[in-house]
């Protein structure tokens, strides 16, 4: 039986010599494991949001896809329109402004003889659309040839993220 001057002299501890050894032995490795485990816990969270930022940039590059294929689409559907119903691309003098999404169309490249390119520009929906109409009579048919940008008409060239998609009426 231990007595008190017993338990002081081996500074207060209760447990015999063998089980001590074992519980100082073992402090290290609950430490070793909880580095291990916090270790993969924090290359498991770099995984998920690096992936989490891949998808997010892809999305807003089919965002801008879209958006540069309907400005595509919408300066050819104004070329057709404008061309069908007024009759706007001809080689004579064209009466009137033509007008797109409020916008009035300069027209360039008017030429007084076939073939005839003629082109504008303009914004629909603060996205640019370029248009070129070309009508040729060796071959009787208008090609229109309209490229969107995912951009403004003035940012086309400076930025990084820009995003081209074309459409062409072939009538």
């Amino acid at each position: 039986m231990r007595t008190i001057k017993d338990i002081f002299k081996d500074g207060f501890h209760i447990l015999p010599r063998t089980k001590r050894a074992k519980a100082r032995s073992s402090a290290g490795f609950t430490l070793l494991l909880a580095a291990l485990i916090s270790s993969i816990v924090l290359s498991l969270s770099v995984s998920i949001f690096e992936i989490a930022q891949k998808q997010i940039t892809l999305s807003s590059i089919g965002r801008d896809s879209q958006f540069a294929f309907y400005a595509a689409d919408t300066g050819a559907e104004c070329a057709l329109y404008w061309d069908i119903r007024h009759n706007y691309f001809s080689t004579t003098t064209p009466s009137g402004n033509a007008t797109c999404d409020d916008q009035v169309l300069t027209i360039s490249g008017r030429l007084p003889a076939y073939p005839a390119t003629m082109s504008f520009q303009f914004e629909p929906g603060g996205f640019c659309a370029q248009v070129s109409v070309k009508k040729d009579t060796v071959d009787p048919h208008t090609t229109i040839h309209a490229d969107g940008y995912s951009t403004d008409c003035a940012t086309i060239g400076t930025s990084p993220r820009t995003l081209q998609r074309s459409v062409e009426l072939r009538y």
